[in-house]
């Protein structure tokens, strides 16, 4: 068996060679001939001439292997306090029929599709729907507000929407058929349908012609056979925040994005047909695409598809329950999921109440893992605790400690080593390489490996711009970090959250990292505002543990201190604000652009992604309380 550094020097030295292995993991109705080429606008595209169809490799594949009786779809949902799940068989009966029903609607090859769901069955079923048609989905994270829906209907130009009446968020129902409404007065584009699965907590009122119930319109569907599709055809477009305020579609492929997760399924997470696996993100980021979605099912594995939050669904143990009761053997999930649940139960109590004995990998990713939750994790997990990473665009891991190679020794903080197919660099602001443990930008040498994307969807002057430019000939991560003399890489945080600290060039992370040590502190952000005599100097929002009672003028001292030893006092770090909630996106990233400009009395957006607006005028009082200048909205 090849070992990872046999297979990750084969992959940088002779890409062609090692994805011409890889592209025989799955199965093709045409096998590719051509492994790597470049495309009219200079891109780098896999397996050229190649056939296949991603809903056929994920259902149809292991039926026909004899295990149709399998259990594909494990959905658990603490919210409607209901669980279900469906073999290969089911989940195909289901899909056929809306694909059928779709096709009836005049969906064909190419088309679009909106999707505007909860974490519901139906969420899994209309994607894969779509890829039996080879109609290209564009899942809008449910509950998205109307302009932002709105955008992504005109640029996506969608023949129907998929949506539901509701979806629910703790114990709030949140109606999304008038979202869905207002987003169709606000958008230019006209679809042809609507089509709204009814939930009991809240049902919609249809009024036109074209808006149509889900259930009976899948009972009236005829079932639909699969359609080929080449492996450059788009299977999705996911869309992700862009710098001007116009979200950008970013494009995955069929062939490169199925041999690619398949690869990642065993070789990253250890897992295989048979097993069940569980991301706990949501279908609307790209971590439920790959890894709730396709991956998973691509390789045979249960997967599960999961309605509720770590905390109050209904308590800060439900994660535990849900490993315990389903025997899940690799858990993937973000590291803020972790630090609501150690704020609410400190020692991990309600961890004593459940069986782990199935759960062999942990991994996390989303937001950098800080040195406390990791710690934590392991204190109390008797399980490796793997943080890895990867991008939207990417579409799977750039870094990571790979279980089916073996894992390599853990370095707290650290990726550990690139993914095979990535050919990981740091680069000074000038593009030279940067020196063992010297700050950098992260960038990947082209081609990117399969899987990746090959342009943003009808805007590919924006994708050379966005991704290609600032380096030319390396992919642009937009993550600063470095490499240590093993070659371990370590990434601090966005480029755009360095800060300039009397010429000292900071990340984010690495005080935060002192900070979160405090056993006081649940978590943190820092960020850096503007100061007249060092240019910027860090400020920490503190979120304490629950139960936890200490003077805001002691905590503040004490974390001066610790920043003083673990980073260094040429950080100049002396406030801290203690704060109820951190402003985050739904997926979990914390807003630090827009706290720091609140910070200096700047202008700012608030982002469509927020997961509660309400925080921010929370954090505006506390900045206001503590003689911080706020920004406007």
């Amino acid at each position: 068996m090849p070992t990872y550094e046999d297979d990750y020097q084969l992959s940088i030295e002779d890409p062609v060679a090692f994805w011409q292995q890889r592209q025989s993991e799955i199965e093709w109705f045409e096998t590719p001939t051509k492994t790597l080429d470049q495309d009219a606008n200079g891109s780098w595209r896999w397996y050229v001439d190649g056939s296949l169809n991603s809903c056929w490799l994920a259902l149809d594949r292991h039926i026909e292997a004899g295990r149709g009786d399998a259990t594909a779809l494990i959905y658990d949902s603490p919210a409607t306090q209901s669980i279900a799940s469906y073999t290969f068989n089911e989940l195909s009966a289901r899909v056929k029929k809306v694909a059928g029903a779709m096709r009836e609607a005049g969906v064909s090859k190419g088309d679009r599709v909106i999707i505007y769901l909860p974490m519901i069955p139906e969420a899994v079923i209309a994607m894969l729907a779509c890829a039996r048609l080879g109609a290209v989905h564009s899942v809008v994270f449910g509950g998205f507000a109307p302009r932002e829906l709105a955008m992504r209907i005109d640029d996506a130009e969608p023949k129907l929407i998929l949506t539901a009446s509701c979806g629910i968020e703790f114990d709030k129902v949140i109606p999304y058929k008038p979202l869905v409404d207002a987003a169709l007065e606000l958008a230019t584009h006209k679809v042809d349908g609507v089509v709204v699965k009814q939930r009991p907590q809240c049902e919609a009122t249809l009024r036109a012609e074209n808006e149509f119930d889900w259930s009976a319109w899948e009972a009236a569907g005829p079932s639909a056979e699969v359609v080929a599709v080449s492996a450059l055809d788009p299977l999705y477009i996911l869309y992700t925040s862009g710098t001007t305020g116009r979200p950008k579609g970013v494009v995955r492929d069929n062939g490169g994005h199925a041999v690619a997760l398949t690869y990642s399924m065993h070789a990253v997470y250890g897992v295989n047909a048979g097993d069940v696996f569980w991301a706990a993100s949501d279908v609307g980021w790209v971590v439920g695409h790959s890894y709730i979605v396709y991956g998973p099912l691509f390789k045979g594995c249960t997967t599960i598809l999961f309605e509720g939050k770590p905390v109050r669904t209904p308590d800060a143990g439900t994660f535990w329950r849900v490993l315990a009761n389903h025997r899940v053997k690799t858990f993937f999930v973000a590291p803020t999921a972790f630090r609501a649940i150690k704020k609410e139960d400190p020692e991990c109590d309600l961890l004593a109440k459940y069986d782990l004995s199935s759960l062999e990998y942990l991994f996390v990713a989303g937001e950098r893992c800080d040195a406390p939750t990791w710690h934590w994790l392991d204190d109390h997990l008797d399980v490796p605790v793997i943080d890895h990473w990867w991008q939207t665009e990417t579409g799977w891991s750039i870094c990571a400690n790979m279980v089916g190679y073996g894992l390599k020794p853990q370095k707290v903080g650290s990726l550990t080593l690139p993914v095979p197919g990535y050919d990981v660099k740091i680069l000074t602001d000038d593009g030279d390489e940067a020196k063992p443990n010297e700050d950098g930008n992260v960038v990947v040498a082209q081609p990117l490996p399969p899987g990746a994307l090959p342009t943003i969807w009808r805007d590919h002057d924006r994708f050379i711009e966005s991704y290609w430019s600032a380096f030319p000939g390396y992919y642009t991560t937009g993550d600063g970090g470095y490499r240590d003399e093993d070659g371990y890489v370590y990434v601090m945080g966005r480029t755009d959250d360095v800060m300039n600290v009397a010429g000292h060039r900071l990340s984010t992370g690495q005080i935060e990292e002192a900070i979160a040590a405090h056993p006081a502190v649940a978590e943190c952000a820092v960020v850096g505002v503007r100061d007249s005599e060092k240019g910027q100097v860090p400020l920490g929002l503190v979120l304490l543990k629950d139960g936890m009672n200490i003077q805001a003028a002691a905590l503040q001292d004490e974390l001066v201190q610790l920043v003083r030893q673990k980073v260094g006092p040429f950080t100049n770090f002396k406030r801290s604000v203690v704060v109820k909630r951190l402003p985050k996106t739904r997926s979990g990233k914390i807003l630090r652009q827009v706290m720091r400009k609140m910070a200096d009395g700047d202008e700012y957006v608030i982002p469509s992604t927020i997961d509660d607006p309400d925080i921010l005028d929370e954090i505006r009082a506390a900045l206001t309380d503590a003689e911080i200048s706020r920004g406007t909205a």
